[in-house]
């Protein structure tokens, strides 16, 4: 066979089952021979067919383009034509002012949006820099992105896998691919082949790119680089998808067009029934309708909607949740659904020892993680470690028969080696041994690692005294039939093999890990340790140890804060479905816990698995395809999706999720990039008290709705009876640019730093489909309008009628205005509850001072030259004041005698 030879083209080579092909059939197909690697000159003609082994991406939107979407809102361009039509009249200074609100709005925009399309780059940093190859012959270390199909590579303890390859040799290998498949431990690997339709999870015989070798060595031919891997796979749907907009984006879109929509009819009626009806001339109809399009639209709303949204990041941030794309504060607070993934998000990614189970009784062990410090307990006694029968023999095979090491980085303990090993070495320091004395008292003389062919791991170790120890570990199948006796009570006995099996069918039953290990004491000293020594039998069993990824303890906590706030929460793994049952039960999912499997998902319409998602908190073998299916199919049935996740196979599903939620310490770079919100301390009660927030700025928000269009109401409603009564108009275009910003600027802004209400987490999810402006608050809305109408156009007719200037009467309407906000502001800090308390008028500081520099501003409006030039006003007189104070009491009172009558139809009504 000719070296290079290719029996298919480029786009049939992608399409091979490659983990289903025997080995010699791989490398006929990939014209290879294993001995001597590819030529130079092949590897570059694959080049050129293949490409280079990087994941292609699609060109990121520029700084300019990202800048221009901040404007592509009808309520920006309701203001900007309002700027326009305000500039035409000649009006320069308030167009001007409108235009810095909406650009003030685009730039904050601009600096928080994160830009999710660096997902790609995520990935690709996945890829190691180099791998050892085998080219002409000779290794070499070559940069990931030079390998070809065809390749011949070398694993060891310690890498990343450059490119998907089909293993051809290995010698105890084990491969960490959580990252890629949900897995939470490392992934026996061996060259035997699998059936063509076996899932990823379970290709045993393949190691794909970006995953991690945990333990041993392998050789391998690379079948698949770039966007033909696994990796490219999953940023191909990432291309696929377009992130959605948030509820609070897509109401503000319909709010803003039936804004539009409303100014313009009303206008156009206003400026007809002025010329025909009351012989207003073009000009003036003109001025008053470009003074109905000025009061009408909140153009103040965007800015303190964003700062409101602002100011929840910074809270947010201050709690660890890192949130990269602004409206996703409201939108998390919208959540009715949480997809999470177990491995690292739920769980610690640490695998650790909970059950010691001897032949005399089973005994817990506390504290989970890599950390050697717990408790022993029987029965909630305390046991000793150091004076129980057994445990010392068992912590002492778990030392020497083991590979890992631990070390202490700061607060952290961290493994090197494999995560079951890992598990094993913290607990034997957690029963008290010293590693590096032990090693040293019981140095290691030959080793047979762990093979899934054989399924167990043994040492061989010299003792003191000139005595000599075989310890074995691995699966209980595997290591039980080599044991004839166990330990029991300080003497050995007879094996109660069945006894054994039950306890270790109740043990997988709860999804527990089982590792065994024995011992075998050696009176002559054997020069090699080979199988045939240990396929004698004749061990020893000293224990089963039942292990587990645990739950983290403040993820249960935040699970059900989750439930009793009316949000539901599944679980998304790539795990078995014992072992994730397991986890769902210990979180406090609800009982019984129901499960489906990838593969039956598969088997599922669309129609079937909506109604199957109604009775299922756990998915269990689930690749990519399957998340970002299962978010889909809710996001079809009203729900609003947040997906958390940390590894490569998450980014699709938490690109495509109305709120994607990465973590930030152990999350993939590709997960952080394509999430809008990553918890910095990976922790899921984060992602609890984010929810809150977003419920926080959402109330916030529509404080700010309802408090912000009662002064557009007014304003408006002012000029149409004006304009029906036929008198002047009591106040002009640009005073009301000035009460709109006073009021927008210097009083809403106060109810963004609103505290949480206490039922804020107590309440459920609100209704996907809820308007933003509910009944309730239209009716409030119009009340309030109504209210400020009658006052300022009956003090207006007031002043006018008893000799006042229309200058003096106009600048009554304008601080009548701004007085009624005051008092209205502290009306609406509590939409429902009552403002008659201490803590309604003093429980917000910023208020306080919005209100202080409101009422500078009119000092300044009222008896300032300039100010008086600028904005046609003038001097009133202490009486004046008098009027406007009293009728923004009445104002206040009104509104609360409002909320009492509400407040008592409701108790009747619940009564």
């Amino acid at each position: 066979m000719r070296n290079g030879a290719i029996e298919h083209e480029a786009t049939d080579h992608h399409l091979e089952n490659w983990h289903a092909a025997p080995v010699d059939v791989v490398l006929r197909k990939l014209g290879v021979d294993a001995g001597c690697g590819l030529d130079d000159a092949v590897a570059a003609q694959r080049t050129i067919v293949y490409g280079r082994n990087i994941v292609p991406s699609r060109p990121g939107r520029g700084p300019l383009r990202r800048f221009f979407s901040q404007f592509n809102n009808v309520l920006i361009y309701l203001l900007l034509a309002a700027s326009a039509l305000t500039f035409a009249i000649g009006d320069h200074i308030d167009a001007l002012v409108i235009l810095v609100v909406v650009l003030i709005n685009a730039v904050i925009g601009f600096l928080q949006e994160g830009n999710a399309e660096r997902a790609l780059q995520g990935i690709r940093s996945l890829l190691p820099f180099t791998a050892t190859v085998l080219r002409q012959g000779q290794r070499r270390q070559l940069t990931a992105s030079e390998l070809v199909p065809g390749d011949i590579i070398s694993l060891v303890s310690g890498d990343k896998v450059a490119a998907d390859t089909r293993l051809l040799a290995a010698r105890g290998l084990r491969v960490d691919e959580s990252a890629l498949t949900g897995e939470s431990g490392a992934v026996d690997k061996n060259p035997a082949p699998v059936v063509a339709d076996t899932g990823i999870a379970e290709r045993t015989c393949m190691a794909y790119s970006g995953t991690i070798v945990r333990h041993g060595t392998a050789t391998g031919v690379v079948v698949a680089t770039g966007a033909a891997s696994e990796l490219g796979r999953i940023s191909s749907l990432l291309d696929d998808i377009e992130p959605l907009d948030t509820p609070l984006l897509r109401k503000m879109a319909a709010f803003g067009r039936r804004i539009t929509l409303t100014v313009l009819l009303i206008g156009s009626a206003m400026f007809g029934f002025g010329m025909l009806v009351r012989n207003y001339s073009a000009s003036e109809m003109f001025a008053a309708a470009v003074g109905f399009a000025v009061a009408s639209v909140p153009e103040g709303l965007p800015a303190v909607i964003t700062v409101t949204l602002a100011i929840g990041v910074r809270r947010m941030a201050r709690r660890r949740a890192i949130v990269r794309r602004l409206p996703a504060v409201e939108a998390l607070g919208a959540v009715t659904v949480i997809c999470t993934d177990k491995t690292g998000t739920l769980t610690r990614n640490e695998m650790a020892v909970r059950e010691v189970i001897t032949p005399d009784a089973n005994l817990d062990v506390s504290a989970a993680g890599y950390a050697p410090h717990g408790r022993f307990t029987s029965a909630g006694v305390d046991i000793d470690p150091g004076a129980h029968a057994h445990l010392p023999d068992i912590a002492l095979a778990c030392l020497l028969c083991n590979d890992a090491q631990l070390h202490r980085s700061g607060e952290q303990w961290e493994l090197s080696g494999d995560p079951t090993e890992g598990a094993l070495l913290s607990l034997a320091m957690k029963a008290g041994l010293d590693e590096p004395r032990e090693r040293a008292a019981h140095p290691r003389i030959d080793v047979i690692p762990f093979e899934s062919e054989h399924g167990y791991m043994a040492t061989l170790h010299a003792s003191r005294g000139g005595a000599w120890r075989l310890f074995l570990k691995g699966a209980p199948e595997r290591v039980l039939p080599l044991c004839d006796t166990q330990r029991r009570c300080g003497r050995d006995s007879a094996l109660a093999a069945h006894d054994w099996q039950r306890r270790i069918a109740a043990a997988a039953g709860q999804g527990m890990r089982l590792i065994a290990v024995a011992m075998r004491a050696v009176p002559v000293e054997p020069a090699t340790l080979g199988f045939p020594d240990v396929q004698a039998g004749r061990f020893t069993l000293l224990g089963i140890l039942a292990m587990v990824d645990a739950p983290r303890e403040e993820a249960v906590q935040a699970v059900a804060t989750c439930l009793a706030a009316g949000i539901r929460v599944k679980m998304i793994t790539g795990d078995h479905a014992a072992t994730a049952t397991a986890i769902g039960e210990q979180l406090g999912f609800p009982l019984p816990v129901h499960t489906i499997t990838g593969a039956q998902m598969d088997a599922m319409d669309d129609v079937r698995l909506g109604a199957a998602l109604a009775a299922t908190d756990v998915f269990v073998r689930a690749a990519p395809e399957h998340k970002l299916r299962l978010v889909r199919a809710l996001q079809t049935s009203g729900e609003v999706v947040a997906m958390t996740g940390d590894g490569v196979n998450d980014a699709p599903a938490l690109k495509r999720a109305d709120v994607g939620v990465a973590m930030g310490r152990k999350g993939t770079e590709a997960a952080k990039e394509a999430a809008e919100i990553v918890l910095a301390d990976d922790n899921f009660a984060t992602l609890a008290a984010s929810v809150e927030e977003g419920r926080v700025v959402y109330d916030n928000i529509r404080k700010s709705i309802v408090f912000t269009l009662p002064t557009n109401g007014g304003e408006a409603g002012m000029l149409m009876l004006a304009i029906l009564l036929g008198f002047t108009l009591p106040i002009t275009p640009v005073q009301i640019l000035w009460v709109n910003m006073i009021t927008e600027v210097s009083l809403s802004l106060a109810l963004a730093f609103e505290k949480p209400e206490a039922d804020v987490m107590a309440r459920p999810p609100r209704d996907p489909d809820e308007p933003l402006v509910s009944g309730f608050l239209v009716w409030r809305i119009v009340f309030v309008s109504a209210l400020m109408m009658g006052g300022c156009v009956g003090l207006y007719l007031w002043e006018l009628g008893h000799g006042a200037s229309l200058a003096q009467a106009r600048t009554v309407v304008v601080n009548t205005l701004v007085v009624s906000h005051i008092a209205y502001l502290f009306n609406t800090r509590r939409l429902s509850a009552s403002a008659l308390c201490r803590e309604g008028f003093t429980g917000n500081r910023v208020a306080l001072l919005g209100m202080l520099a409101a009422l500078l501003c009119q000092a300044a409006l009222t008896y300032a030259s300039p100010f008086q030039s600028w904005f046609g006003t003038a001097a009133l007189g202490w009486d004046a004041w008098v009027r406007i104070a009293g009728f923004g009491v009445l104002l206040f009172l009104a509104v609360e005698a409002e909320k009492a009558w509400r407040r008592q139809a409701g108790a009747r009504a619940t009564a």
